[in-house]
């Protein structure tokens, strides 16, 4: 149980941007929270991190992300840990790294409201970074907040995952 400890804090701490992102009152603070969770999936070796909002300051700085580095970085979620964690958190081989998180580019790139490209992923975290980062470039409070419902949904599975490792 204590090799679970820290992704489990990790999941958590995600939880609880998501949680901020989803019950702000102006849309600054959403993507203030959007911003933590994208940076504490995606760790400072992955791509979008850093200062999403440009507020100046990196909300969930994270040397190690839960989710592997572009550059193969290893993340939180270790496989080794359990099939549980490889079906539900990571999803699937991040052999090449790169590969997956251009997955990820790809689906965000072709998003639209009518064309909801995230079930694609199979990492339920890199659909979070999927969901954080449409709210960054959202300028409507209301979507933001209905995307970090989107985002909620995928932090739950991930919870379970590790949960039942």
């Amino acid at each position: 149980m204590m090799v679970i400890a820290p992704r489990a804090r990790r999941l958590d701490e995600i939880d609880a941007a998501i949680a901020s992102w989803g019950s702000a009152t102006d849309l600054g603070a959403a993507q203030a929270a959007a911003e933590t969770a994208r940076n504490l999936v995606v760790g400072a070796h992955g791509p979008y991190y850093g200062d999403g909002d440009g507020d100046g300051q990196v909300g969930g700085t994270a040397q190690e992300g839960l989710l592997p580095g572009l550059d193969g970085t290893p993340g939180l979620a270790d496989p080794a840990l359990g099939s549980c964690l490889e079906r539900d958190v990571l999803g699937g081989s991040w052999a090449d790294p790169a590969a997956r998180w251009s997955e990820l580019h790809v689906a965000i790139a072709a998003w639209t409201p009518t064309n909801n490209t995230f079930p694609s992923l199979a990492s339920h975290p890199q659909r979070i970074v999927g969901w954080a980062s449409l709210t960054l470039a959202t300028d409507d409070l209301a979507t933001a907040v209905e995307y970090a419902g989107h985002a909620h949904l995928h932090i739950d599975v991930a919870v379970a995952a590790v949960a039942d490792c």
